[in-house]
């Protein structure tokens, strides 16, 4: 047993080999990158619904359906690719969200064009560093609120509060690894 193995962890990394380095590696590291914060927020609206562990088994699909996430290349999606990415059963096939990617698509690349840095918008919430969370893991916060209506003002879609919670978890914008979990200590420097 390694080091990593024996360390305790969130409740809710269970034994599966995927979940566990998604817990250990990525799940509440700031990430900065603004395609990849979109990315996850596409990918946290195809959760809406669902278990992450379901998303997290498609996500290398998702990446080959949807052009690595390149918002170039989905915002120049078509009917026909709707209609391909509907019979693709590798990935979760729901109509609002696929749109919902496409439009998400097109709404950070106007933002761009209008100078506003994907990342910055999403860290400017947080006064760009990590908030600690020491409380009980709230579904969602007023903050996820507030960062909920900003993204549907620009046309988001499937961003409601719950969703932009998880997706300020997973990006690291908040910290809510458990007291006790190895991953608390070293994200929270």
């Amino acid at each position: 047993m390694t080091s990593r193995e024996s360390e305790r962890r969130c409740s809710w990394a269970t034994n599966d080999p995927l979940y566990l380095a998604y817990h250990d590696n990525e799940w509440g590291v700031p990430q900065r990158d603004g395609r990849a914060l979109w990315e996850m927020l596409m990918l946290e609206g195809f959760q809406a619904g669902l278990s992450w562990i379901t998303v997290l088994r498609k996500r290398d699909a998702f990446r080959k359906a949807f052009k690595n996430f390149d918002p170039r290349k989905v915002a120049r999606f078509t009917e026909d690719d709707i209609a391909r990415l509907l019979q693709d059963s590798r990935i979760i096939r729901s109509r609002a969200k696929i749109e919902a990617t496409i439009e998400g698509a097109r709404v950070y690349l106007a933002m761009e064009k209008a100078g506003e840095d994907f990342s910055a918008f999403a860290w400017s919430f947080v006064g760009g560093k990590t908030m600690q969370n020491t409380g009980p893991v709230p579904a969602k916060t007023p903050l996820s609120e507030e960062v909920s209506k900003a993204l549907k003002k620009r046309g988001f879609k499937f961003v409601g509060p719950t969703i932009v919670y998880a997706w300020m978890q997973a990006v690291g914008m908040v910290n809510d690894h458990a007291p006790d979990c190895f991953r608390r200590k070293t994200l929270s420097r």
